[in-house]
């Protein structure tokens, strides 16, 4: 498919995605949100899609419980939806993403955010964005990552119920 700009697979609850997914070379806009994914099953080249602006990382009502750092290899993403998973922290490599600008759109609502985060998130995207960017964050990041990651993530969830709620 070497002409694939647009490819939809949300409400599909998949668990997997096969290997080569991210052999799109000229892919742009990607939606697996309210899928039944997790990081593990993110393939190896998925994060190499060179031409990806909008990732409806649409990885909207899964099942991440992490980003991982290779996200900030996606350097043409503008739009990035990561609601309604079970982020606890984010890899600090995504704030050297553009999800500032005038037509950017970053989603990040609805996730168990460890308290620094949704501290800076009351305040704005933009804060949490440059907080991401300080030396204390690495700590804490480096922290969260090598003690076992989030200690206190809600149970995962059935969204077969949400995606049919989506559907209508």
């Amino acid at each position: 498919m070497p002409k694939l700009r647009i490819l939809n697979c949300s409400i599909n609850r998949l668990n997997t995605l096969p290997r080569g997914f991210g052999a799109f070379p000229v892919l742009e806009v990607l939606d697996l949100s309210y899928n039944n994914l997790s990081e593990k099953v993110l393939p190896g080249n998925f994060f190499m899609m060179d031409s990806l602006r909008a990732l409806s990382l649409g990885l909207r009502d899964n099942d991440l419980l992490e980003l991982p750092r290779e996200i900030g290899e996606l350097t043409r993403i503008r739009e990035l939806h990561i609601q309604n998973n079970r982020l606890t922290v984010l890899p600090p490599e995504i704030a050297s993403l553009d999800l500032l600008g005038q037509k950017s759109v970053l989603k990040m609502e609805e996730n168990p955010w460890v308290t620094a985060i949704a501290e800076q998130y009351l305040i704005g995207i933009s804060h949490v964005l440059e907080y991401i960017k300080t030396e204390a964050y690495r700590i804490l990041y480096n922290r969260h990552v090598s003690a076992g990651k989030a200690g206190n993530v809600p149970p995962k969830v059935d969204k077969s119920k949400k995606a049919s709620r989506a559907r209508s």
